[in-house]
């Protein structure tokens, strides 16, 4: 499952296929729309939660709001069902489903007009760390080569070369992860990738109120 960008995706792989892939674009309602989502690629595929071995949940780059839906609710499962939960970047399955392979980036809406980045290689190979930035400050490093996601559309003075996919699938984050654990690689902790505050801060001044 990923819910770090406006796509709230959930599929059900087997270790060799995808058996069932729920994916609605909706920013403001990741709460609401995840767990029917889960509900709906059970029910399609067939399958009950205690057959389940394991989860995958995108990390981010993302909002911090949307972000924390998915993460929370993936551990959440993990505890109830007593299986292991794994962590990939967000980024990371847009790349995958792209099947690129020859370099490219992947940009995806940040908000505040930046984007979330990375580099890659080929559609398995990232190459820099995720990154958050305007998108004309990383124009230029990124010149010429084809920009996968949301982003890229975003602004195309800055991507004139977007590709798709726009939004994330989790049936490609699945088969990502069915590939690397086949192969005993390693993933990252399920833990947030924020990369910058929460836009919704405690404000630091108080006002002072006095009796009359």
């Amino acid at each position: 499952m990923d819910t770090a960008t406006p796509a709230v995706t959930v599929a059900l792989h087997d270790g060799e296929s995808v058996l069932a892939e729920a994916r609605q674009v909706d920013a403001r309602r990741h709460g609401e729309l995840l767990l029917p989502a889960v509900d709906r690629v059970m029910k399609e595929a067939g399958r009950t939660l205690d057959e389940v071995t394991g989860l995958v949940v995108g990390v981010g780059p993302g909002p911090y709001t949307g972000l924390r839906v998915g993460l929370v609710t993936a551990a959440t499962f993990a505890s109830a069902l007593g299986v292991p939960v794994h962590g990939l970047c967000t980024l990371d399955g847009l790349a995958y489903a792209s099947g690129i392979e020859e370099p490219f980036a992947v940009a995806t809406d940040a908000r505040r007009k930046e984007v979330y980045w990375a580099r890659y290689d080929d559609f398995r190979t990232r190459t820099t760390d995720a990154a958050v930035d305007r998108p004309a400050e990383i124009a230029e490093r990124l010149a010429g080569l084809p920009v996968v996601g949301a982003g890229a559309r975003l602004y195309p003075e800055a991507f004139p070369d977007a590709r798709d996919p726009e939004h994330q699938s989790a049936a490609a984050l699945a088969a990502l992860a069915a590939e690397r654990l086949a192969a005993g690689a390693d993933f990252l902790d399920p833990l947030p990738m924020y990369l910058r505050r929460p836009d919704a801060q405690v404000p630091k001044n108080y006002k002072v109120v006095t009796p009359r």
